[in-house]
């Protein structure tokens, strides 16, 4: 008979998952063994297994919940009957949102993603990719002649990702700077810059 999973199975994933980032951050994918997550999380190496089959599994997940809670938010974001510039405000103070307290899943996910099988490896591109071509089609509907660009559409949605997707390494959530005022100042300096730069020919 098939062994039945615990009512807080997913429950102690997650926390499984939560100490991995914080530990894979720290001492690197290669440099933190099970045995280290297992004394970081209180249980016993078996205990791990139990939950993940191996290491990679672990990392995958610390990766894939980190950028598919970033498309969910997009997604909704970018269905709302809203203007462009305003779905754009939205989805960097939801950014913002995500990324306060993800700081260790963000490094994870820029230095660690070669770590992955490539399989593993390419779901996380591919929703990575999805997230640009949200930004990268609310710009278009802001400036359309970018269109007529096409060389410079991908650069300008990736200048948008560059300017967010470093903040963990600066951005203290207990400082003085509220992080809703900071996400409204990125959105301000990016939109008033999208919407009155002259598009290079």
């Amino acid at each position: 008979m098939a062994r039945t999973q615990a009512a807080d199975f997913e429950k102690r994933r997650t926390a499984i998952v939560e100490q991995a980032a914080t530990l894979f951050a720290e001492r690197g994918f290669l440099g933190a063994s099970i045995a280290d997550l297992a004394q970081a999380c209180g249980i016993s190496k078996s205990l791990i297994y139990h939950y993940y089959a191996a290491k990679e599994d672990i990392l995958f997940d610390v990766m894939h919940s980190h950028v598919k809670a970033l498309l969910d938010a997009a997604e909704e974001i970018a269905a709302r009957r809203i203007s462009a510039s305003e779905r754009l405000r939205a989805i960097t103070a939801e950014f913002m949102r995500l990324y306060i307290g993800a700081a260790s899943r963000q490094r994870v996910l820029l230095n660690e993603l070669q770590s992955l099988p490539k399989s593993r490896r390419m779901i996380v591109v591919g929703i990575q990719r999805r997230l640009i071509n949200i930004v990268q089609a609310i710009l278009l509907e802001i400036r359309p002649e970018l269109s007529r660009h096409s060389p410079l559409k991908r650069p300008a949605a990736m200048l948008y990702f560059g300017m967010m997707n470093w903040t963990h390494t600066w951005l203290d959530p207990e400082g003085r700077a509220n992080p809703a005022k900071i996400a409204e100042l990125a959105a301000n300096i990016f939109l008033k810059g999208i919407e009155k730069s002259e598009i290079p020919e």
